[in-house]
């Protein structure tokens, strides 16, 4: 690596949740919604695309907006915002994105002839007879798309939600919502071959029992082996499950990871997390025998600026994924180096003095008021980012993993603010042994 990998691995600045990354032509490219740093609700911006070399993944690279909500006929206000899409190479060599309309209830396709390119609006995805999916009575809602153009030259669209949704939101269209559904495409990308049905029922026989199907629908392929990631009810996390068939009998797999590491190392307590929770969604990286898993983290005290990370994934001697633990250097080869300026926006652990919370629950804001938080000065930008660790009162806990502190013989902290006060520096959590111990004076 020509420099470090940390996590967000993308500049502070950049909000970039949802995050799909994919292999073209040597390079990875990160497909993923839009948050506007601030905003009332998820996703307002436009499409965005990051990429880097495969040998590289600290040299991610800005392609610019590829897709635009007003593009969509059916949006040309832009109304209606961009979530969580995804990206295949179809059977002809051109790249397809999928994506839907916040809970409108149809989903659609742009195609470009590039990786990162403009996208160009080609359609909705629509029965044989015309009539557009989540417009029949009894559909699925189109929701959250994973798409795999499998090596047989078969086209397989994944898609689900777990809470109903009301049909105002719909245009009136009252669709179920009862996990996560299949379908084939024709050839063309667009019409539906083969009828969806509901392969991750949200609960009953064949429910992943205390790991629901949710949201954020995955698809990979390892060999003969279909891999399915999606997020489940406890919405913090990203699971995972396996069947050598596309479309039926997959079995559970476990949690491949969780914004607050729980039920890493026996951790059950959401009030006691590694951070602070809300919803998640990624996918899965594969680079010669080398695994990742791509998520993102919540800030700002709420649920609408969250920001792209990553974990490099082990197995277990029978080929399972272990949890990954969340880390401030992800997609590094290992820990970060003993020496040099960090950010503060790195930290992969943050609590207050009562522990942590959700972000996704009633009034966040006012709620976790004494808490830390992520954020930054100014509005959203795309450049000169500023993002710090803001309202470190007694008790707070920052927590930075790994570092290789071999030649490490100093450390300095820098920080703004009226306060009169100590900050300890400890290797361990429960700061039973300390490294540092700093004093600040008010001005």
């Amino acid at each position: 690596m020509n420099r470090q990998a940390v996590n967000p691995y993308l500049p502070s600045w950049e909000y970039i949740p949802d995050g799909e990354p994919h292999v073209f032509n040597g390079r990875v490219y990160v497909y993923g919604s839009h948050d506007r740093f601030n905003a009332p609700i998820f996703c307002v911006n436009d499409y965005v695309c990051w990429s880097a070399p495969v040998e590289d993944l600290s040299e991610w690279r800005y392609e610019g907006v590829i897709y635009r909500k007003k593009q969509d006929p059916k949006n040309p206000l832009g109304y209606h915002l961009l979530f969580a899409p995804d990206v295949c190479q179809g059977p002809d060599g051109r790249y397809y994105l999928y994506y839907a309309f916040d809970f409108l209830g149809i989903m659609s396709v742009a195609v470009c002839d590039t990786p990162a390119g403009e996208y160009k609006f080609l359609g909705h995805i629509h029965y044989a007879d015309g009539t557009l999916w989540g417009r029949r009575r009894g559909d699925q809602l189109p929701f959250d798309p994973g798409v795999l153009a499998d090596d047989d030259g078969r086209v397989w669209l994944y898609s689900g939600f777990y809470n109903a949704v009301p049909a105002i939101l719909t245009g009136g269209h009252k669709l179920r919502c009862d996990g996560g559904t299949v379908l084939e495409l024709e050839k063309d990308m667009v019409t539906i071959k083969t009828e969806p049905r509901v392969i991750f029922p949200k609960k009953g026989p064949g429910a992943f029992q205390g790991h629901e199907f949710f949201e954020a629908s995955s698809i990979r392929k390892e060999g003969k082996t279909y891999i399915f990631v999606y997020s489940s009810r406890h919405n913090h996390e990203l699971c995972y499950a396996t069947s050598q068939s596309p479309d039926r009998d997959f079995s559970y797999g476990g949690t491949l990871v969780s914004q607050g590491d729980i039920f890493l190392d026996s951790n059950l307590s959401e009030k006691h997390a590694a951070n602070y929770l809300g919803n998640t969604h990624g996918g899965l990286l594969k680079l010669e025998d080398k695994w990742y898993v791509f998520y993102h983290r919540q800030t700002n005290r709420h649920s609408y600026s969250r920001q792209a990370c990553a974990e490099k994934l082990r197995r277990n001697e029978n080929g399972a994924f272990l949890q990954a633990e969340v880390t401030s250097c992800g997609l590094n080869d290992g820990p970060l180096k003993g020496k040099g300026r960090y950010e503060a926006r790195i930290a992969c652990n943050l609590w207050g003095k009562d522990g942590t919370g959700r972000y996704d629950g009633p009034f966040p804001k006012w709620r976790l008021r004494n808490h830390p938080y992520f954020t930054q000065d100014g509005p959203d930008r795309e450049d000169s980012g500023n993002q710090y660790i803001a309202n470190m009162r007694d008790g707070a806990v920052a927590g930075f993993k790994y570092f290789a502190f071999k030649d490490a013989a100093e450390i300095k902290v820098h920080c703004t603010g009226s306060a009169n006060g100590r900050l300890q520096v400890s290797t361990a959590p429960d700061f039973s042994t300390l490294c540092a111990d700093i004093f600040i004076k008010n001005g």
